[in-house]
């Protein structure tokens, strides 16, 4: 079910995001000086473009931590989802990726409970 329900997160994750991108791609091209400019145009705005790059530190950090805990593969996939699309893609796709290594890990520790119950 989570693994559902995040699959739906990275899709609406994209498009959304993208329905404001490509407007302004087609307007001004890829142009970064404006779009920063208008990225920090007010507080409101600014207000937002902070909250962005921090969210995307941490998230980066849960990434590498979480990552290199469960020993999952290609963590640059997700940095580089963030950075392409947003943390609305990039958070949900790592927690789907990592749903499904929790899943296929979890006959392993039944396997291991099996051999050495633990005593209560």
């Amino acid at each position: 079910m989570m693994r559902s329900l995040y699959l739906v997160l990275c899709i609406v994750g994209t498009v959304l995001p993208y329905a404001y991108l490509v407007p302004f791609l087609m307007a001004h091209g890829l142009d970064l000086p404006l779009f920063f400019q208008q990225l920090f145009a007010n507080h409101v705005s600014s207000l937002f473009g902070v909250d962005f790059i921090i969210s995307s530190i941490v998230l980066w950090l849960f990434i590498f931590w979480e990552g290199n805990r469960l020993q999952m593969k290609h963590l640059w996939v997700y940095l580089a989802s963030n950075l392409t699309v947003g943390i609305s893609l990039a958070l949900p796709l790592f927690l789907l990726m990592r749903q499904k290594k929790l899943e296929a890990m979890k006959p392993e520790a039944m396997k291991l409970e099996a051999i050495s119950p633990s005593i209560p």
